[in-house]
């Protein structure tokens, strides 16, 4: 295979190992969202009725919601804790931890007793067990990404970036099918150990994931940076310093795409089965459906972005997010199955538009020594005000209103939010993402000189 030049300074990367590097960025962070979904949709299933038996159906489910919100809180915790040691000593040794904790954490959940066991103590473990999921997370985005945008040739960012995004649809085709396997059990059987299965499971593809994660090669980028020892000190620090500005952009424009997907793959089940009077096997079966289309629209529009720009596509995903809702909420009323699969289509598929390019993107706006604190921390800040709060919003607005249109209007505020901030974002597609940055040579200047006034 002949070899494939990096940019400006980059050693030439062969081909098959680009590959495995974005095939291992994919499966690893396939395992992690399986996790994670895997948790969203039981929260919408069944943890109400097993967790908080003593609240109204509405308060339980509010209550769940809220210990599926714990999660998406300790994202940014674990982003600038992996993205502090990920900028110090490398990006692979972070994305093992990362797997390894979401590993234990969601089996852990599978064998927790309920409150019926336990009384309180239920509940409690569970949202320890939801923060350590949140935290492994937070880690895996960042590092990730930078495994497959650092290792990617010039012109291919968008498209090797998109790898680990479509770990998302993956991850939430294989938690939906591994709830439809067990939705078909008699009631009893599911909530007594059937809800339980998808959680155990989890550790078959863990072990999976470390096994390949072990055999690939650290970042390029990164490993210039430590023969130079340039690693920042403080990355956080460093960051809010030099790249303020981006880190907000950053979870600004992220908010409408986190907070839009948990409405359609978590809030949405809750919806349709309790108030549309929907079954599970159907709204399962679309959430299915169209995250098969989102995975191979994800990489499509990635793709293009390295034709036309990350930011117009961006843009054009905000605007379409903000309609689809219409029609997505119009058509579960109707509980209609072939009305809502295209409807569930149509914003999954928007959400593909922006989501696709995303990656690059981000990475594309940092230097190379704070990358992985910078955009973890811009899109995990972005999910707690994000999916961290968009199914509590929505149930919320719907036990006030009695209406869905006023979700759907949430979600349009929300698009307009981040479509201001996408269009702030400066346009890098072009850039040399191994080039210093002005202000990251300032800050490396500045550090040099502190040093010789320490040792004078």
């Amino acid at each position: 295979m002949a070899d494939v030049s990096g940019e400006a300074g980059q050693q030439p990367v062969r081909g098959a190992q680009i590959r495995k590097v974005a095939a291992a960025s994919f499966i690893g962070t396939t395992i992690e969202w399986y996790d994670f979904f895997v948790y969203g949709t039981a929260a919408a299933l069944v943890f109400g009725v097993l967790f908080f038996p003593e609240f109204s159906p509405t308060a339980g489910t509010l209550a769940a919601f809220s210990t599926f919100a714990v999660g998406f809180f300790a994202r940014p915790v674990g982003g600038v804790i992996f993205g502090h040691y990920g900028d110090r000593i490398g990006r692979k040794t972070m994305l093992i931890l990362a797997l390894m904790i979401m590993g234990v954490a969601t089996v852990g959940i599978g064998l927790l007793p309920t409150y019926e066991s336990i009384g309180v103590w239920a509940p409690i473990l569970l949202v320890l067990l939801r923060f350590c999921q949140g935290l492994g997370i937070g880690g895996e985005w960042g590092g990730a990404v930078l495994m497959a945008v650092e290792h990617a040739p010039p012109g291919k960012r968008g498209f090797y970036g998109s790898w680990p995004q479509m770990g998302v649809p993956a991850g939430l085709i294989l938690a939906n099918i591994a709830f439809l396997a067990v939705a078909a059990l008699p009631e009893e059987a599911f909530l007594a150990w059937g809800w339980r299965v998808p959680f155990i499971a989890s550790i078959v593809l863990v072990v999976v994931g470390l096994f390949i994660r072990l055999a690939i090669m650290e970042s390029p980028s990164f490993h210039r940076v430590q023969e130079s020892n340039t690693q920042a000190r403080i990355p956080i620090v460093d960051v809010l310093r030099m790249f303020p500005k981006q880190v907000l952009l950053a979870a600004g424009a992220f908010i409408v795409i986190n907070a839009y997907f948990y409405i359609l793959v978590s809030y949405l089940i809750n919806y349709a089965t309790e108030a549309a009077g929907m079954s599970r096997p159907e709204i399962l079966t679309i959430l299915v459906i169209s995250s098969v289309v989102s995975f191979f629209a994800i990489p499509a529009f990635a793709m293009l972005s390295d034709r036309v720009g990350r930011r117009p596509l961006y843009l054009v995903g905000c605007v379409l997010m903000g309609i689809s809702a219409f029609p997505l909420f119009w058509a579960t009323d109707t509980a209609s199955f072939w009305l809502v699969l295209p409807a569930h289509i149509f914003g999954l598929g928007a959400l593909s538009i922006a989501y696709g390019p995303q990656a690059a993107m981000y990475a594309e706006a940092f230097a190379t020594r704070v990358r992985y604190s910078g955009i973890s921390l811009g899109y995990q800040g972005g999910s707690i005000f994000g999916g961290a709060l968009a199914p509590i919003i929505a149930t919320s607005l719907f036990a006030a209103t009695g209406t869905s249109t006023s979700i759907a209007l949430y979600v349009l505020a929300i698009a307009v939010l981040s479509f201001v901030c996408a269009y702030l974002f400066t346009e890098t597609y072009q850039t040399d993402i191994d080039a210093e940055h002005e202000a990251e040579k300032r800050l490396i200047e500045e550090a040099k000189e502190a040093e010789e006034a320490a040792r004078r």
